[in-house]
């Protein structure tokens, strides 16, 4: 069962670190026709993710301390799924309102990744110290434990970037990209709660 659970929370760790650098990288596309790609608009999506992640770290530290389970992690993952997707059906008309009410392209960048990327970054960043709280088991193990979980999330992240920069990007429409990388997430999700439902 501890093996188990601990699979599944490497699992969604590793594709959540992969999901989180991939719709970082696609946010500087969505944002350029609007605001062009210039340093501010890139420093505008690295604050936000940032941002986001840290305060997600604090969030999934906290909420770990109420009866952890594969499943709740799940619906972590899930939540970081579903609310991106007002990227996908509302990005544009977003990108066009903030354009228009604001005139310097840095603040304009900034509040258009606040609305767009901020809420699934953080739940996104509430993954690993969620998984961690799952994977560790006792004091001696801790540190091997965390290492391995951020190692895992940590090259999800690195793949991620990789492959969306050099092959993804070049292959696909930004929304279909998002689109099947949701759809990943909310079926892993449902996989796992499936599979550890009713299980702490």
């Amino acid at each position: 069962m501890a093996k188990k659970s601990a699979l599944w929370s490497y699992t969604i760790a590793g594709w959540s670190g992969f999901y989180v650098m991939l719709v970082e990288l696609l946010s500087g596309r969505l944002i350029a026709p609007s605001f062009g790609s210039s340093i501010y608009v890139w420093g505008s999506v690295i604050f936000i993710f940032m941002l986001g992640l840290s305060i997600g770290y604090l969030l999934g530290g906290i909420y770990s301390q109420y009866a952890p389970s594969v499943s709740k992690l799940c619906g972590i993952l899930a939540a970081s799924a579903l609310t991106t997707l007002p990227t996908v059906f509302f990005g544009t008309a977003i990108l066009d309102f903030m354009f228009n009410l604001i005139v310097d392209p840095r603040f304009g960048s900034l509040m258009t990744c606040v609305c767009l990327f901020l809420v699934p970054t953080i739940f996104a960043g509430m993954v690993s110290p969620y998984a961690i709280r799952i994977i560790v088991k006792n004091r001696e193990s801790s540190g091997h434990d965390a290492g391995y979980l951020y190692f895992v999330s940590t090259l999800g992240s690195s793949i991620g970037t990789l492959l969306t920069a050099f092959y993804l990007v070049l292959l696909f429409e930004i929304n279909t990209i998002l689109l099947v990388a949701i759809s990943i997430s909310l079926v892993l999700a449902g996989l796992g709660t499936f599979a550890n439902h009713g299980k702490q």
